[in-house]
């Protein structure tokens, strides 16, 4: 009879932990329905834990997170920031590294500092997640050109002025286009006194903030009016992507020099002498680029996503 009695037990803990498990169903809601007091509810999901027909595991994607970045740190040498799943309050992806890449900044960011930036989504969903900072003197400048031939918006004067804003600082503004028709009207321009004192302060900038971008033909670079199809084409052949608007192939060099000639802002290799080179990147799309980037030691700093991480320690 004993037998009798357990097996029964057994079949009503068991029909009860499902209910409560896997439907969702509040202990005073089982109860109704199946004619059984709470307090027996109770001890029928205490039974069931008991007896091995429940396991809780506990999934901590903070740790997960953590392990990641020690890999990745081992794999790359420098302090690669992985954001876990939930952090922050939002559901976009870039919203919640953009948040993580905003808390890593005002914990960085000192007396007279110069802060230089890039453009695109991604800064801008960091610019605009900075809180204000009890800081002086600092200055934030763009380190590449900002003009584009298209309606297609670069937020780059969004993100310069919010981060301007934050430090309670004017904007230091390169208005002109990232990408000359040919170098030598570039040259030109960057002999102006006003032009020439924006890259200059670009090239002293304690921190780069900054991101890379794909070839991909909905890229943002290739919706701006710079190239004509035949570059698009070559680019898209030779480059894994771009940083600052300079295309790079898999080791982080630059493909096509006539084209890099072109372009006006910081040069990658002025990337290494900063206090803090901190790319930001999300999305599996960014693997190659990131990876090239870090290969070639223009980060010192990385805050990427964790499946970008994964990705990044399977290559």
């Amino acid at each position: 009879m004993a037998e009798i009695h357990d097996l029964e037990k057994l079949k009503q803990s068991l029909k009860v932990a499902e209910m409560y498990y896997e439907d969702d169903l509040s202990q005073t809601e089982i109860s109704k329905s199946v004619g059984i007091s709470r307090p027996t509810i109770s001890r029928l999901l205490q039974y069931a834990k008991d007896n091995g027909l429940v396991k809780i595991q506990i999934v901590n994607p903070l740790v997960d997170a953590k392990i990641l970045e020690k890999q990745l740190k081992q794999k790359y040498g420098v302090n690669i920031y992985v954001v876990s799943n939930n952090y922050g309050h939002s559901h976009s992806l870039q919203e919640r590294v953009g948040k993580y890449a905003a808390d890593f900044l005002a914990k960085v960011v000192r007396h007279g500092d110069v802060i230089g930036l890039g453009w695109g989504k991604t800064i801008h969903a960091i610019t605009q997640q900075v809180e204000e900072q009890a800081v002086s003197d600092v200055r934030v400048v763009e380190l590449k050109g900002s003009v584009s031939y298209s309606e297609e918006k670069t937020w780059a004067y969004e993100s310069v002025n919010e981060l301007a804003r934050v430090y309670h600082t004017s904007p230091d503004y390169l208005p002109l286009p990232v990408i000359f028709d040919n170098k030598i009207t570039k040259k030109m321009v960057e002999r102006d006194r006003y032009i020439k004192r924006i890259l200059d302060l670009g090239r002293s900038a304690d921190i780069a903030l900054f991101t890379v971008g794909t070839v991909r033909s909905d890229a943002l670079i290739f919706q701006l009016g710079y190239f004509n199809d035949e570059e698009k084409k070559q680019l898209q052949q030779e480059a894994i992507g771009d940083v600052f608007s300079r295309f790079i192939d898999r080791n982080g060099e630059i493909v096509n020099q006539q084209i890099d000639d072109r372009t006006i802002g910081i040069k990658l290799d002025e990337l290494r002498n900063k206090k803090y080179a901190i790319l930001v990147a999300t999305g599996k799309q960014k693997t190659a680029g990131v990876h090239a980037v870090l290969k070639a030691g223009y980060a010192n700093r990385v805050v990427i996503d964790q499946g970008l991480a994964q990705l990044l320690l399977d290559m």
